[in-house]
C-alpha cells in the first residue's frame, strides 16, 4: 500500500483499470469467456426483456470504444455458446447465459468487496465523480477527433 497519494492522471486511472480487468479476465478465463463477451452479455442479463441487436451493439461499441462489427462478432459468439438467443433483430439472455452471468458476478463481487474494503464511502464517491467527469471529457475529445 502506498503511503502518499498519487496524482490522478491517465496513467493512474489506466493502472487501476488494467489491474481490475486482469482480475475479471482471470475469472472469465476459468469460465471459458472473454472480457468483451461479459461486457456484451451484461445489458442483456440486466434487461427485463429482449433488446434490439442494433441498440445493444451500439451501446457496447460506445462503451468499449470499438467498431460495431467487432461487437457483432461477440454477439455471434454468445449465440454460438448458447448464452444469448436471437429472435430476428431481438436478443435475449438464455437461462444458461443468466446462470453464467450470475456465477461470474457473484465471484467477481466477492473479489471486488475485498479490493474496496476499508475505503471510506466519501472517497469512493469523490473518485466516482472524478472518473465520471474524466470519462465525459475524454468522450468529448474522442468525438472531436473523429469529426
Amino acid at each position: 500500500m502506498t503511503t502518499t497519494a498519487p496524482t490522478v492522471d491517465g496513467r493512474a486511472i489506466g493502472l487501476a483499470h488494467y489491474a481490475g480487468r486482469a482480475v475479471l479476465e482471470h475469472v472469465l478465463t476459468r469460465h471459458g469467456a472473454t472480457f468483451q463477451q461479459q461486457i456484451t452479455l451484461r445489458p442483456l442479463a440486466a434487461a427485463e426483456g429482449p433488446l434490439g441487436r442494433e441498440s445493444l451493439v451500439g451501446q457496447v461499441a460506445g462503451a468499449l470504444k470499438v467498431d460495431a462489427t467487432d461487437v457483432q462478432g461477440v454477439v455471434e459468439e454468445l449465440i454460438a455458446k448458447g448464452l444469448v438467443a436471437a429472435d430476428g433483430s431481438r436478443l435475449r439472455v438464455t437461462d444458461a447465459g443468466r446462470e453464467f452471468y450470475t456465477e461470474v458476478s457473484a465471484e467477481t463481487g466477492e473479489i471486488s468487496a475485498r479490493i474496496y474494503a476499508g475505503i471510506p464511502a466519501q472517497d469512493l464517491a469523490a473518485a466516482g465523480r472524478v472518473l465520471a467527469l474524466v470519462t465525459e471529457r475524454a468522450d468529448a475529445e474522442l468525438t472531436a477527433l473523429q469529426a
